[in-house]
């Protein structure tokens, strides 16, 4: 029998790691399923998925030069949509945090009110910084 990738085969789970299980293969041949490989969704704790002695199929995914076979559960099932979070399930989504307010500002016309509207908001914006500049003045060295 010819373990080429891409064959899907039958297989008995012969031990289970925390990072895959070892797969008996025909021909006496063992793989390793990486716990990644086992199902579609994300798998914590890969003995509740499998248990030493199941059947299970297996696709071959690489053979490397020494004989060792990369193998796959998940990619042998059919496709299916990924199953949706339920809302206990999917983290807590934080709304966008609330815009301080801004009046709205009109155009001003001619340069003088250009200019007025310029140093206004300078101004705050220095105060704004002088407020906390004590503080930093402290941490110099």
């Amino acid at each position: 029998m010819e373990f080429t990738p891409g064959t899907i085969l039958e297989g008995t789970v012969r031990s289970i790691t925390g990072f895959g299980a070892f797969i008996n293969l025909p021909e006496g041949r063992t793989g390793l399923v990486h716990i990644s490989e086992v199902a579609a969704s994300y798998v914590t704790d890969i003995r509740q998925h499998l248990t030493e002695g199941q059947s299970v199929r297996v696709k071959i995914l690489n053979a490397d030069d020494r004989g060792r076979l990369s193998l796959s559960i998940k990619q042998t099932a059919p496709a299916q949509p990924a199953p949706r979070e339920t809302a206990q399930e999917r983290p807590a989504r934080r709304s966008p945090r609330p815009q301080s307010f801004q009046p709205v500002r009109t155009e001003p016309e001619s340069f003088e009110e250009k200019l007025k509207q310029f140093m206004a908001d300078s101004n705050s914006k220095i105060s704004g910084v002088r407020q906390y500049e004590h503080r930093t003045r402290s941490r110099k060295r």
